[in-house]
């Protein structure tokens, strides 16, 4: 289904509705198609913890003070 930018300002709702169960819909300006109105995919599945272990490293002092020089910097 194509429909013009006004039309599916003023029937949003009814637009993503329709959208969610599977019916495409083409929103134009002109008769020239912009976009195409398509539910996101939940994802599959569920998620793993620790599925990056060992790939992820962090500096010994990650959460040591700033040094003054650069605080400066964010305070001026």
């Amino acid at each position: 289904m194509v429909v013009n930018v006004h039309e599916a300002k003023t029937h949003f709702s009814r637009f993503l509705e329709r959208a969610m169960v599977g019916e495409e819909i083409i929103i134009a300006r002109n008769g020239t198609p912009l976009v195409r109105l398509t539910p996101i995919a939940a994802p599959e599945g569920e998620r793993t913890a620790g599925l990056s272990k060992g790939e992820i490293s962090m500096a010994a002092d990650f959460d040591a003070p700033l040094p003054e020089e650069l605080l400066d910097g964010y305070e001026s």
